[in-house]
């Protein structure tokens, strides 16, 4: 069940409007890592979450949190588009003011008569395919933690584009919850470790002893750059404390793969043999 209570989280109220930066405000709404990716995500996480207790709780509370930031996100782009002109000012044909209508998102206007939608900066709807709910809570925890990461990103970088004082008050808001969700997100895993409920490999259940040989913890060379196994991760103790890195240069384990003819009524290259005959024998009658 849910409920709404009108009054915001954060205020998100521009010093003026600025269609050309609600156009970049619907990246961080309706994008790929914007908060209807991971409001759903994190609700969808929940709802699935098999393990009653303090992991489906958590999940829920931060995915109805994210739905008050779609909410701010969405409020802000509305202000922003207060008094967006419908076509360029007649009195100012300069090449600034002209650029600067051009760069305003028309949708905004035609589609959405001065208001916000699930698209990202460019136009392109927002989808589900974005959401990754796996059930397996490790996976999950690191996929919402890069998520959050590459959250904080963009909104980090939308700060440098503007000047405008209330816009900024909201990003500083957006990227500080970013922080704390980054961290949550690293210790949850940490927490699913020490539960026993998971750890690496993901997932940690499948039997080590069907893997291949030493390949989980073996650096392939595959590269000619000299450097690829100068790192932490071609040498020295493996981060699942199972065993010991190494680097190894890729080498080919198998023969050359050889395919049989196809099915002949698909019209394949080469034309199978049982093909070629059937052709002889309708030549011959000819």
């Amino acid at each position: 069940m849910f409920t709404h209570t009108h009054a915001l989280q954060y205020e998100a109220k521009p010093d003026g409007p600025d269609p050309d930066f609600a156009r970049k405000m619907q990246e961080v709404l309706g994008g790929q890592w914007g908060e209807m990716t991971v409001a759903t995500q994190y609700l969808l996480q929940g709802w699935n979450c098999r393990l009653p207790g303090k992991y489906k709780d958590m999940l829920l509370s931060i995915g109805t949190e994210e739905l008050a930031h779609v909410e701010m996100i969405v409020t802000m782009i509305d202000r922003l588009l207060d008094h967006a002109p419908l076509k360029p000012d007649s009195a100012d044909r300069t090449k600034e003011a002209a650029a600067g209508y051009g760069q305003h998102n028309p949708q905004h206007l035609i589609q959405n008569g001065q208001a916000a939608s699930y698209m990202d900066s460019m136009g392109n709807p927002w989808t589900g395919a974005y959401v990754t709910a796996s059930g397996n809570l490790y996976a999950d925890f690191m996929y919402n933690a890069t998520a959050e990461m590459q959250g904080r990103l963009q909104v980090a970088r939308l700060y440098n584009m503007t000047d405008d004082p209330g816009v900024k008050d909201l990003l500083r808001f957006l990227i500080t919850r970013d922080h704390m969700h980054q961290q949550q997100w690293l210790a949850a895993i940490e927490q699913l470790k020490e539960d026993g409920l998971e750890g690496l490999p993901v997932p940690e259940a499948f039997p080590l002893d069907e893997e291949v040989g030493d390949l989980g913890y073996t650096f392939i060379q595959a590269s000619d750059g000299p450097e690829a196994a100068n790192g932490r991760w071609a040498s020295g103790p493996s981060i699942d404390g199972r065993s010991e890195f190494r680097a190894a240069a890729i080498e080919a384990t198998a023969d050359a793969p050889t395919l049989p003819p196809g099915d002949p009524r698909l019209y394949s290259t080469p034309q199978t043999e049982a093909h070629t005959m059937l052709q002889k024998a309708k030549d011959l009658l000819k």
